[in-house]
Formats: structure tokens, sequence, C-alpha cells
């Protein structure tokens, strides 16, 4: 709950003024965000280059892991919120102490991420994954595992830097970390004895194929994460609220705050990329081509969605911030702003989609049939832009608000209520036409299960505003 005194605010800045405002935060996150997604993409595309088996192995231990991983970040995101709360209501004095809860938490969930990769294994036989895949992707998810605790140090770290107006830090370091990414997947994927300008090296690493994606992750993630703690110990922008100045051990009262602001947060994210990453666990007793279509698309239109999500993002710290300050009316004006704004940049990636399908596709595989089904779901891809980002950016002034139950009920019914059980259905019974519509029944449910998770946000957030408005109003 915003601590901020209930007072007269200035009126809200112009519509031009509002959107540089969005566009300084929303550039930077974009970069983060797709290089975050790039990884995914260049794991895939190096994956692809050893053999379709590779391939099928890293798309079904993305299927499982992806999930975990979003998870973790989900809960982590609740430091946004909250910092950018403190910092919009002018009490930079809790930054610090929020940070370093949110630390805790981070290790915490982190080392359970951890244990459950590693014990995922008699998941293979529940959900029917063909047994040639089954080793394979217990290699890749041993190697992600070690990872998971990195996951949370480096979100923690990245919300306190763009809660407080500086995504730029977190925009180099993620996009330095694809060159690390490509040596380490280079290394662990051919070996260090097949590759020759890596005979330097003084110890020999193996070929590990496919799952050598997962070992080059992980030692990418605990870099990158500790090149940010070090720059944030540095940095003069944020001696205001400098980290670490000072041993601050677990206060189980706020970690529990944090984290009950923030699993809803992570299960509202864990349902809607559950959705996509589980249809490359059902589908695959349908084969490997059908397994590698889908992820090819899935790695594509994912990589798309970072746009819309990085709006969502600078949404949560904006409103965030006028919160924190109470301006109920600039609230208002960087909703309006953020959702045309977010409506218009789906419609281009629609139609980018539409008309370039194909030739991207190419750069994926040279397996014809392939990227002909990749193509195909791309179709599927171009109806839900535009729903699936308002969805997100809704979500994203939701968090704001620190309102997030709501937005984690609405999506589980959303996505498990309806894309899941719709696309089971169309995708692997004969119930729709009596016959089975194999990934494009999946890719069918998709869509209709993004509709209604767009439908039932926006109208959560328009409640949402008049519950605070009437909060403030009585003081």
């Amino acid at each position: 709950m915003s601590t901020g005194n209930a007072q007269a605010q200035p009126a809200p800045l112009s519509t031009r003024a509002e959107l540089k405002a969005l566009s300084l935060l929303t550039a930077p996150i974009i970069f983060s965000q797709l290089a975050q997604a790039a990884y995914g993409f260049i794991d895939t595309l190096m994956a692809s280059q050893v053999s379709p088996l590779d391939l099928a192995a890293v798309a079904v231990g993305s299927g499982i892991w992806l999930p975990i991983f979003l998870l973790i970040t989900g809960i982590l995101l609740a430091t946004t919120p909250l910092v950018a709360e403190a910092y919009g209501g002018q009490q930079r004095h809790r930054i610090a102490g929020i940070t370093h809860q949110a630390l805790w938490l981070a290790l915490g969930v982190g080392v359970l991420g951890f244990f459950v990769m590693r014990h995922a294994y008699p998941l293979f036989h529940w959900l029917d994954v063909p047994p040639e895949l089954r080793d394979m992707t217990h290699q890749y998810l041993l190697g992600v595992s070690w990872g998971m605790p990195a996951v949370g140090v480096f979100f923690a770290l990245r919300c306190y830097c763009e809660a407080q107006d500086q995504p730029v830090p977190v925009m180099i370091i993620s996009v330095s970390g694809l060159s690390l990414n490509v040596f380490f997947n280079t290394l662990f994927i051919h070996g260090s004895e097949s590759v020759s300008w890596l005979a330097w090296l003084p110890v020999q690493v193996p070929a590990l194929g496919g799952p050598g994606c997962g070992w080059a992750t992980s030692v990418v993630l605990w870099l990158m994460s500790g090149i940010m703690l070090v720059y944030l110990l540095l940095s003069r922008r944020f001696q205001h609220a400098r980290l670490m100045q000072a041993w601050e051990p677990p206060k189980w009262s706020e970690i529990y705050a944090i984290a009950a602001l923030g699993l809803p947060i992570g299960l509202a994210i864990f349902f809607e990329v559950s959705t996509f990453a589980l249809v490359a666990v059902l589908i695959s007793p349908q084969g490997a081509l059908v397994v590698a279509g889908h992820q090819v698309a899935l790695s594509l239109t994912s990589f798309l969605f970072m746009v819309p999500l990085s709006m969502a993002i600078a949404l949560t710290i904006r409103v965030g911030q006028f919160y924190g300050s109470r301006n109920y009316a600039a609230i208002l004006h960087v909703r309006r702003i953020g959702l045309m704004t977010t409506t218009c940049v789906a419609a281009f990636m629609a139609l980018i989609l539409l008309f370039g399908r194909h030739a991207i596709t190419e750069i994926y595989t040279d397996d014809l049939n392939v990227r002909a089904l990749a193509a195909q779901l791309l179709l599927f891809a171009v109806f839900y832009q535009i729903v699936d980002a308002l969805q997100v950016a809704a979500a994203g002034c939701l968090r704001g608000l620190q309102d997030t139950k709501s937005p984690m009920r609405l999506t589980l019914i959303a996505y498990w209520g309806v894309a899941i059980p719709v696309g089971y259905l169309a995708g692997s019974t004969e119930f729709f036409g009596g016959q089975s519509w194999g990934p494009h029944g999946y890719w069918m449910g998709i869509v209709l299960g993004l509709t209604v998770a767009s439908i039932l946000l926006l109208w959560q957030l328009g409640r949402t505003l008049r519950t605070v408005q009437a909060r403030w109003q009585r003081g």
C-alpha cells in the first residue's frame, strides 16, 4: 500500500512528455528483453545445426525449465512496484532495504528451482516424452539447473535498477551477455577439441551436443549476475540507495510481504508461458518434426513478445511511481497512452508476421517440412498479437497498482481453463470435426485463451482503478 501523503498533485505530463518518459524507459528494456529472448533463439539455432534430435531435446527441456525460470523472475518482479513506489513517493531510504530482502528471496526460490529441475526426469514418462529424447533432455536440464539461483539474483538487481529509471545498465549487461552465450554454447556443444579457435583453453571440454546449451546458460547467468552486482556497488548513480553497505539478515516479515505480492505475479506469468511451453510437451508424441516446427514458431513469437512485455514493464514502473505519490490523474494518463501505444506496436508486429513468416523461418532451419509447419503456426500468432499485447499491458498497470492476485486468478481461467483444454481437444482428440488438428488445434486454443485474458484483465484494471480512487478519496 502506498505510504504517500494525500495532497494535491501536479497535473499529468502532456501526451508528448509522457510518451517521451515511457520511451526512455521502454527502449532499453526492449533491448534487455530481446537479449533475454535471443538466448533462446541462439540455443535453438545452434542446437538445430547439430541434429533434429538435439533440437527436439532442447525444445522439450525448454518446455520444462522455462516456466520455472519465469516463475522465479515473476516472483522477484514484485521488487519493481515496491521500489518504484518508494522512489516515486520520495522515500528512497527504503529502497536498499527492500532490495536486500528481495535478494534473500531470490536465493531461496533459485535454490528451490535448482532442486526441482534436477529431479524432473519422472515427468518425462508422465508427459509421454519419446524415449529417445529423455536422456538428452535430462542432461540439458541438469546443466540449466545450476543457473537458477543466478536467475533470481540478477532479476532482483535488474528490478532495483529499472524501478529507479535506470534501465540502461541492465541493457548493456544483457546485450553483452549474448556474445558470452555464443562462446559458451560453442564450447559446450562442440567441445574444445573440435573447434580450432578454442585450442588455447587449458582444460579440455567434451562435446555435449544440444545439452551443452544448458551448461552454457548457467555459466552466462552467473557471470551476468556478478557483473551487475559489481557495477551497482561502484556506480555513483545509485549512491542514494547503495546496496550492501551493512550486513542485513533476512527479515522474514518483509520477505513474506514481497513473496505475497510476487507469487501471484509469478503464477500469472507461469500460467501464460506454461500454456505455450506445455504444448511442446503435449505434442511430443506426434514426432520430432512437429515439436521442432512448434519450437521454431514459439521461439519467434516469444522474441516478438518481448516488445509489448517491455512496454508493460515500463508501465509498471510509471504507474508504480505515481502510485507512490498518489497521483491518480497521472495514473489514468499513463494507462491511456500505454494501451494505445501497445496496440499500435502489436498491429505492426502482426503485419511483420503475416508477410514475413516464410522468410523468417529460413533463419532457423534448412528442413523444408519444419519451415512449412512453423509458417502455418505463425498465422495463428498474427491473430493474437493485439489481444496479447493488451493483456500484458493491462497486467503491467495492475502490477504498478500492486494488484497481483486478481490477474493471477483471471489468467488461470484464461489459460488453463480455456487455452489448454480447447487446445488439447482440438489438437490431440477428434472432438472437433471428427479429426485431430495436431499442433494447429493447440494454437487455436492459444488464440482463444489470450482473447479471454485480454478481456478479463482490461475489465479488472478499470475495477482496480476505481477502488484506488475511492480509497484515496477517503483519505
